[in-house]
């Protein structure tokens, strides 16, 4: 299966890998997961969607749920379940798994945001080291 990478969002708000990496970066781990780990898990995790908007949880293995559930937590992914009767009249619950695209580009955004203020710096990073010890110097007051 083919995993569109390109950033650009389709007609239908087509989540990418590039959107989903930013988005598990940006809200797993605020000290700087490495960005092979994200799309590793980006990959994975659209390995189970397809072209599908829900999945069902029946096909995740336990670790792979817990994987869900951190994404879970963090906003990324979210759950529904459906109750139906079966012929025999018990209920059967089926659980499902959903993307929060809308919490998703909201972490792409502020990603973006943050990966521009690094670029830019700060303004302070222009000035010369001796101009602070100077300022330093004529803001002591004399003994």
């Amino acid at each position: 299966m083919a995993v569109k990478t390109k950033s650009d969002r389709g007609p239908a708000g087509t989540l990418t890998v590039d959107d989903l990496t930013r988005a598990i970066k940006n809200s797993i781990d605020r000290t700087g997961m490495k960005e092979e780990e994200a799309r590793a898990m980006a990959q994975h995790v659209l390995n189970f969607f397809g072209y599908s908007e829900r999945i069902i949880d029946n096909v995740l293995e336990p670790e792979d749920r817990d994987a869900f559930y951190m994404l879970e937590d963090s906003g990324i992914l979210t759950t529904e379940r459906e109750e139906t009767t079966l012929y025999d009249g018990r209920e059967w619950r089926i659980h499902y798994w959903m993307f929060r695209k809308e919490r998703i580009h909201e972490l792409v955004a502020a990603q973006k945001a943050k990966e521009e203020a690094e670029k830019l710096g700060s303004v302070y990073d222009d000035v010369p080291d001796d101009f602070w010890a100077s300022r330093k110097a004529k803001a002591e007051p004399p003994k």
